[in-house]
């Protein structure tokens, strides 16, 4: 057996992706987007977030178009957008489908059922929203619009995703 000082299986820097590589130097938000109530909850781990404000404000994600709540979502409705906590980066794997998650993802943390979908608790906040689009192919991805209809932050770090890890970023106190 051989000890190596690097990943045994690491592409070679030659054959990396320049794109990949530029996207992982973009902090990202630790988000997990949710739909449902009750055993009828969907849910997944989304990075590629924006919140437009205007009157009304959106969120908009870019979803895997084969994920349970991107299909749930082509048909309309409400769903959640949970901003994951410092603490939480468990929590991301598990709606990533990284992690393991006996009896469902949903048994992870503690959620409670609002009126736009799922809220967990102890996260840096989240916001309720109904769906306005979600039949646009965008890269890989299927892009999900919704209208704001609720939003609610807590003064705790916030989770990011940035160059491949989980990172904690601190606000100052009421911003």
């Amino acid at each position: 057996m051989t000890i190596h000082s690097d990943h045994p299986f690491r592409t070679p820097d030659e054959g990396r992706d320049a794109l990949r590589q530029v996207r992982g130097r973009m902090a990202a938000p630790a988000t997990v987007w949710a739909t449902g109530s009750g055993r009828d909850r969907v849910g997944l781990t989304v990075s590629s977030v924006l919140v437009a404000e205007g009157d009304p404000a959106h969120v908009i994600g870019l979803l895997d178009p084969i994920a349970d709540l991107t299909e749930r979502l082509v048909d309309g409705g409400s769903f959640t957008v949970n901003v994951l906590a410092a603490g939480q980066e468990f929590l991301a794997g598990v709606f990533a489908g990284h992690e393991p998650a006996p009896g469902g993802p949903f048994t992870q943390g503690e959620w409670t059922d609002g009126p736009h979908g799922p809220v967990l608790a102890g996260a840096a906040g989240h916001l309720g929203a109904d769906v306005t689009a979600c039949d646009q192919q965008v890269g890989w991805s299927v892009l999900v619009d919704g209208v704001v209809r609720h939003a609610e932050a807590q003064d705790v770090e916030a989770l990011v995703h940035l160059r491949g890890a989980f990172r904690r970023v601190t606000a100052q106190p009421g911003r």
